[in-house]
C-alpha cells in the first residue's frame, strides 16, 4: 500500500512540475505583447479554456478523495491564466477585449456557475464527484482534439511552423505522467484523457520529424525564368504603325517581338 501512494505522488510531481512548464509556455509571447504594447495578432480564446479546464479540475479536485496534487497544479495555472488574461485585456483592442469579456461570460461565469448550481443542488457524495468527474473527462477529451486543426495545417502546408517540437514534447511527457497518476490512483477521469492526449502528443512530433526539413525548390531558377518568359509573351504593346495613307495606327505586338525587332534594328546600325 506505501508503495502504490509512492507511485501515486511520484507521478502527480513530475505531472506538477511538467504541468508548470507548459504552463509556463506563454511567456515569451506575453512579453512580446508588453514590448510592442499591442496584442494585435493573438487571441484570447486558449487562455479563457485554459482557465475554464483549471477551473473544473479543481471544482471536481475539492470534492475528490487525496487530489492535493490536483489542487496545486491546477490553483497555479487558475492563477498563471488570470495574469494572461489580464495583460491582454490591457494592450487588446476594443473588439479584441468585448470578444473575450464575451468568452469569460459563456465559459467561466455563466457556464462554470451552471455546472456548480446543478451539481451542488442535485448530487451528493459519490455520486456528485462522479457526474464532476465525467465533465472533466469530456471538457479535457475536446481540448486534447482541438490541436487536430494545427496537425492539418502542418500536413498542409508541410511545415512545423506554427508546432513547436518542444512544446508537443512537454505537453506528450504530461499526458505521460497523468496517466500513470490516474491509473495508480485508480481514477479513471484523469487517466482516460490523457491517453488520447499521449496518442495525439505522439503524432504531432512524428509530423515535426517528417517535415522539419522542407524540402528546397533545387528548381527554382529555370521556373522562374520560365515563368518571366511566359509573362512577357502575354503581355501586347501597342507601337503606332503607319499604314499606305500616312496615318498612323496602332498594332500590338508582344513583347518578345518588340525584342527581336530591337535586335534586328541593332543589328543593322
Amino acid at each position: 500500500m506505501a508503495l502504490h501512494f509512492t507511485w501515486v505522488f511520484g507521478f502527480g510531481l513530475l505531472g506538477n512540475i511538467i504541468s508548470c512548464l507548459v504552463c509556463l509556455a506563454p511567456l515569451p509571447t506575453f512579453y512580446q505583447i508588453c514590448r510592442k504594447k499591442t496584442s494585435q495578432g493573438f487571441q484570447s480564446i486558449p487562455y479563457v479554456i485554459a482557465l475554464f479546464s483549471a477551473m473544473l479540475w479543481l471544482f471536481y479536485a475539492i470534492f475528490s478523495e487525496n487530489a492535493m496534487l490536483l489542487i496545486t497544479i491546477n490553483s497555479f495555472t487558475f492563477f498563471m491564466e488570470i495574469g494572461y488574461i489580464a495583460v491582454y485585456l490591457f494592450y487588446a483592442t476594443k473588439k479584441d477585449k468585448i470578444l473575450t469579456f464575451k468568452l469569460l461570460l459563456l465559459f467561466n461565469i455563466f457556464g462554470f456557475g451552471l455546472i456548480c448550481a446543478l451539481t451542488l443542488l442535485l448530487t451528493e457524495g459519490i455520486k456528485r464527484v462522479q457526474v464532476l468527474g465525467w465533465i472533466c473527462m469530456v471538457f479535457a477529451l475536446c481540448v486534447f482534439v482541438a490541436p487536430l486543426g494545427v496537425v492539418r495545417k502542418v500536413i498542409k502546408t508541410k511545415s512545423v511552423e506554427f508546432m513547436p517540437f518542444s512544446l508537443s514534447f512537454f505537453l506528450t511527457l504530461s499526458a505521460v505522467m497523468w496517466f500513470f497518476y490516474g491509473y495508480q490512483k485508480k481514477d479513471k477521469f484523469v487517466a482516460i484523457p490523457n491517453i488520447l492526449g499521449f496518442i495525439f502528443g505522439m503524432l504531432q512530433m512524428a509530423l515535426y520529424l517528417i517535415y522539419r526539413n522542407p524540402k528546397k525548390n533545387e528548381v527554382a531558377e529555370p521556373k522562374t525564368q520560365e515563368l518571366s518568359e511566359q509573362y512577357c509573351s502575354d503581355i501586347n504593346i501597342a507601337m503606332p504603325q503607319l499604314n499606305e495613307g500616312g496615318n498612323e495606327v496602332f498594332e500590338a505586338h508582344s513583347a518578345k517581338d518588340q525584342t527581336k525587332e530591337a535586335m534586328d534594328v541593332t543589328t543593322k546600325v
